[in-house]
């Protein structure tokens, strides 16, 4: 993949761009705003009990990349997620069909990797994720199952990743993307379409067995500035709740895309799950754009500003325990795979520059 060039430009903290962001026409320069030093980092600007994570790039779509392996191969990139965060997240090297591959095979190497170079470093480790109707192998999902041993299977499987890490990762997306957009339950979960609602509760109960002091959480995309979606992660969490289930926090993934609004309202939403005694956490931010060439200032300067809304409504709402993006720099990024004709989607160019989108961040936490 070739480098995006990185344009001489300047962050507008306090602009108010409307829609014609998006647009070819280059506005006047925005008025500048704090810049970070060269030196910043920005796990160390975060205020206490704030972790600012990463996405460790592997696996996934990674695997048919025109580049080796980023984690183990490429040493500034390496350097990048020792300097910068203070929690690490493996994109895709838990998922079901990276680290258990077989039924009775699992691969754990490049998790291992990861959580030891965390603890090298002093950082966190999410686990990242155990129930999802995505990223599963072929012999589970073609596999002629009854429900007893479907169950069994997530069990096991449960038992065996949450136990191999236990004291080595601090928080689990236990289920993960469960609703749709209208707050239905997803008709192609395997796991809830074969075995009920009730698995949930089942799969939060088994991972709190293999670790009791892992912090666990459902994890959902798209719904920041609440809705029907937020609404029914709120009515289970109450329920689960209610019954004892050791749920301990919400994950908001914070994709963002020009094509839609900004995070509105997100401290209020975030808010409500806190006063129910959750944390919160952003666990897989970024701002993906229209690309045809290199990004405008315009573009540049709305992405900052919805970094920045993210961030701050996960420090308004209180509790807030990590933020952490998903992918940096742009070359590792998932975006242009899954959206065609978009991308630019991290805090970094390329050639781990920064953008004003680091700024923004870095200004954030440094004055909290």
């Amino acid at each position: 993949m070739p480098a995006t060039p990185r344009p001489l430009l300047v962050l507008a903290l306090a602009s108010a761009l409307a829609l014609t962001a998006c647009s070819a026409a280059e506005p006047d320069p925005p008025t500048a705003g704090p810049t970070a030093p060269a030196d910043a980092r920005l796990r160390d600007a975060a205020p206490e009990g704030l972790l600012v994570g990463a996405a460790v790039a592997g696996g996934g779509h990674h695997v048919d990349a025109d580049y080796p392996d980023p984690f183990p191969n490429d040493e500034p990139y390496r350097e990048l997620l020792a300097s910068e965060f203070s929690s690490l997240t493996p994109e895709n090297q838990l998922k079901w069909e990276f680290v258990h591959p077989e039924r009775d095979r699992y691969e754990f190497g490049a998790a291992d990797a990861i959580v030891a170079f965390a603890e090298e470093h002093g950082q966190a480790v999410r686990g990242h994720t155990l129930l999802w109707h995505s990223q599963n192998p072929d012999w589970l999902t073609e596999g002629e199952f009854s429900d007893a041993e479907l169950r069994d299977i997530l069990h096991e499987h449960i038992s065996t990743v949450v136990g191999r890490y236990a004291g080595r990762i601090a928080e689990w997306d236990v289920a993960n993307e469960i609703f749709d957009d209208s707050g239905a339950l997803r008709s192609e979960n395997l796991w809830i379409l074969r075995l009920g609602e009730g698995i949930v509760a089942d799969a939060f109960r088994w991972a709190h067995e293999a670790d009791p002091d892992a912090r666990l959480f459902l994890n959902d995309y798209g719904m920041e500035s609440g809705g029907p979606k937020a609404d029914a992660y709120l009515a289970l969490v109450k329920e689960l709740l209610a019954e004892g289930v050791p749920v301990g926090g919400v994950g908001f993934q914070g994709h963002l895309a020009f094509e839609y609004s900004a995070p509105g309202g997100m401290a209020d939403n975030l808010r409500r799950f806190v006063d129910l005694g959750l944390a919160v956490a952003v666990t897989e931010a970024d701002v993906r754009m229209p690309v045809d060439g290199t990004p405008t200032n315009a573009q540049l300067t709305q992405q900052a500003e919805w970094f920045g809304e993210l961030l701050e409504g996960c420090l308004d709402a209180g509790h807030c325990t990590s933020f952490t993006l998903w992918g940096a720099p742009d070359r590792y990024s998932w975006v242009p795979v899954f959206f065609p004709s978009q991308g630019a989607a991290t805090p970094w160019w390329d050639d781990l520059s920064r953008k004003p989108a680091y700024d923004t961040l870095w200004g954030i936490l440094d004055a909290r």
